[in-house]
């Protein structure tokens, strides 16, 4: 499952806005990136329709594994616990959130994961 078309952060000067200016929470197994959105960075069209939500994307790197389907199977897990955990949050300002996952992510348990990526969200700010 992919995140839902207006829960995606797209184009690399919105990532190296992220990489900058965010905050990073950091955990054994990840590493959570957090800013404020900067709006000039989205196209216009675009830009007229956005209602304030969170914004996400998820980094996993060939250092994780070297195979794309191990690689792809914990991108559709984190998208779909993102899409079920963030889609019902209301905020007042949009919010981007940036989830590089570490090496070590691979000697533990998938729902020891899902729970890490919950404690940095709390320790963010984003869900309580």
């Amino acid at each position: 499952m992919v995140l839902p078309k207006h829960m995606r952060i797209k184009g690399h000067k919105c990532f190296d806005f992220i990489y900058k200016h965010g905050s990073r929470f950091y955990s054994s197994s990840m590493v959570l990136r957090v800013t404020k959105a900067n709006s000039n960075l989205l196209a216009k069209e675009i830009n007229s329709k956005i209602k304030p939500s969170i914004k996400c994307a998820i980094s996993i790197s060939n250092k994780v594994s070297k195979k794309s389907v191990t690689r792809n199977k914990l991108r559709r897990l984190f998208h779909h616990h993102l899409s079920l955990r963030l889609s019902n949050i209301v905020l007042q300002n949009e919010v981007w959130a940036f989830i590089s996952l570490k090496p070590s992510c691979m000697q533990i348990p998938n729902s020891t994961l899902l729970k890490e990526c919950d404690k940095l969200l709390i320790k963010a700010g984003i869900t309580k």
